[in-house]
């Protein structure tokens, strides 16, 4: 859903000079002391060879871990009353059993499977037109559990509720001679380089520098620089993507890493042949027609945003630019239509400044403004046309495309945003609680100082002209139900489509757990309105037609993706697959949905071989798998 984000680079801070943290470093010295004893113990044991600089190198990471090791204590995170007080163990991978038995919470991480396995268990049948290939779903899977917060002298820093190393999910559909399906799932955590180290060292070693007292993650930037040279963990837990052939897993906060889609084993990181050394979107566009892909990547120091477009054939980054924005918005999707690009400049800033003067790191503020980009394909910062829109937060869209003279944006709107959660020392069950509630009327109407109901997303249209400037902005759907991560037939990708599909939000499964639940599927359509309100219009909306598929109780899904169906016509043609699970039985299964007949019951319900955790973003390739 949606996706962790922290800074990169170490920028040069005078502490001296700012009060709000000279206060906190004041009484240090005393406190240092014992640490400062422990690295020169450590001292007395390393070789000084002034002229090796590899021991002297390894020397210096010594004496750094000595310190954090001295000064920092890394604890649980607080659970919120939907988790239960498991010790999840260090990594010990070990072959599940078929049965889930067990009653942890399916926030829960997992151990990794040994090897794939066949499944034996299929309600239903998997249509002969269904495609050969890959289902796969990403997520958080943390290596060390709920070891996310760090105590120390300094204060206290944490992760986001979205971090944790990424686990990939794979369903593999191959077709036997015969016409009989063979389906096989397996698992596997995405091994970045900080993934490898930190399970060398078989402990939490990164400190975590999103949350907490400032004075602690701006000790967190520096040690984590100084010792391994990056601010944070890659995480790669947030989507997955194809490109000239090849897949990626992908979190905005690094570069994507290449993954081999048989074995699921991480192969390398992609810069594009060196040219993009930088964040990068978790959620790239293939250009219509051209198979080019546009990317972008933000941080917290300049340059903030940068839009970039990859060859078709993945080999050349033929196209950089610097949007030259005056603050770091945390966007985390880009728009493309046949010859635009579309950013999304919204008020989720990171701000540095404001974290050394003891506030947040990213914060979401409704009183800046709220922007649209519309920028030619290959345009520059002055090339952009904005337009300003309503304050909100949108993290996903549908689609973009352009219609007689407009550019038009569907997205997934709420008033507030998930991501980062509360500032410290606010209860962040009560936080999210509030905010999951229903909403009982139209947001025109809402008092925001209640907080309830302002993470309700819905369905949204913004319609750009490029002649006159003027934006057009209203809700697709009514209050029925909150929906999130929108996914469409990628054929139609920039270009008009006619059909949507989203996840919908349990609000009150939602609320009482403190996090994002989802109870079912909606298939929107974007063409006809909904005949229930054509004679009686709300706040003068027409809110366009909704289908739903709703799950038995109990039931979440996540990382759903549409499959075309083989030789299929319409874009509609094909089927809705999502990984759900069942919190009574504490089995997880996956569901094949006719997009056609879509409240029907699923075609094919797979039921897997162990649990698999709530994550984020899925998608299908269809490729030929080997027998």
């Amino acid at each position: 859903m949606t996706t962790p984000y922290t800074p990169f680079r170490v920028i040069n801070c005078n502490i001296e000079r700012r009060p709000s943290l000279s206060r906190n470093f004041h009484h240090l010295n005393t406190s240092l002391s014992s640490a400062f004893k422990t690295i020169l113990r450590e001292l007395r044991q390393v070789p000084m060879q002034i002229d090796a600089s590899g021991t002297i190198k390894n020397a210096s990471v010594k004496i750094l871990d000595a310190f954090v090791d001295s000064v920092f204590e890394f604890a649980d995170q607080p659970l919120l009353p939907s988790q239960v007080t498991t010790n999840f163990r260090p990594i010990h991978f070990r072959q599940h059993s078929h049965a889930c038995t067990d009653k942890r919470s399916n926030f829960a991480p997992v151990d990794e499977l040994k090897e794939a396995v066949l499944i034996t268990e299929i309600e239903g049948n998997i249509p002969d037109n269904f495609q050969e290939g890959v289902y796969i779903r990403n997520g958080p899977n943390p290596l060390f559990g709920r070891l996310k917060i760090t105590k120390s002298i300094f204060g206290r820093s944490s992760h986001m509720w979205v971090e944790g190393e990424g686990m990939l999910h794979a369903l593999y559909f191959t077709k036997a001679s015969d016409g009989s399906w063979n389906v096989v799932y397996n698992n596997r955590h995405v091994e970045t380089e900080t993934f490898k180290l930190e399970k060398q060292r078989n402990k939490p070693s990164f400190l975590p520098a999103a949350e907490g007292d400032s004075p602690a993650v701006l000790s967190a930037f520096l040690l984590n620089s100084l010792r391994f040279g990056k601010v944070n963990k890659e995480m790669s837990n947030t989507n997955i993507f194809k490109h000239s052939g090849k897949l990626y897993s992908i979190a905005e906060t690094d570069i994507p890493q290449e993954i081999d889609i048989f074995t699921l084993k991480t192969c390398n990181n992609w810069d594009v042949n060196g040219s993009w050394k930088r964040p990068f979107s978790s959620h790239p566009k293939r250009v219509p027609d051209t198979g080019e892909l546009v990317i972008m990547g933000v941080d917290p120091i300049k340059p903030f945003f940068e839009v970039g477009v990859v060859s078709a054939d993945g080999k050349k980054l033929i196209h950089k630019v610097d949007l030259k924005l005056k603050r770091c918005t945390l966007s985390h999707e880009i728009g493309v239509t046949q010859r635009y690009n579309v950013i999304m400049d919204f008020p989720l800033i990171i701000d540095i400044k404001r974290l050394i003067s003891g506030g947040p790191l990213i914060k979401y503020n409704g009183e800046e403004y709220a922007r649209i980009g519309i920028m030619p394909r290959y345009g520059d910062s002055d090339s952009i046309k904005w337009f300003e829109v309503e304050p909100s937060c949108c993290f996903h869209i549908f689609n973009s495309f352009e219609d007689d003279g407009e550019v038009v944006v569907w997205g997934c709107r709420a008033l507030d945003s998930i991501v980062p959660g509360p500032d410290m020392g606010v209860d962040k069950f009560e936080w999210f609680s509030r905010r999951f509630r229903p909403l009982n009327s139209d947001e025109k109407n809402m008092n925001t100082s209640t907080e309830d109901g302002l993470l309700f997303s819905r369905c949204y249209e913004w319609r750009l002209n490029m002649q006159t400037g003027e934006v057009r902005e209203r809700n697709l759907i009514g209050t029925k139900f909150s929906m999130d991560f929108p996914i469409i037939n990628e054929h139609f990708t920039g270009v008009q489509n006619r059909f949507g599909y989203t996840q919908v939000v349990d609000s009150i499964a939602s609320s009482t757990s403190g996090l994002a639940k989802y109870g079912g599927l909606a298939k929107l359509y974007f063409e006809e309105a909904d005949t229930r309100f054509t004679l009686i219009k709300r706040h003068c909306e027409e809110p366009i037609k909704v289908e739903y598929h709703m799950f038995e109780a109990n039931t979440f899904c996540t990382g759903s993706a549409f499959v075309p169906k083989h030789g299929g016509v319409e874009e509609d043609d094909g089927w809705i697959i999502t990984f759900v699970h069942n919190e009574d039985s504490n089995t997880s299964q996956v569901y094949v949905i006719d997009t056609k007949k879509f409240s029907c019951e699923p075609v094919a319900k797979i039921t897997l071989p162990c649990r698999v955790p709530y994550g984020f973003h899925g998608a299908f390739m269809p490729i030929s798998l080997p027998t």
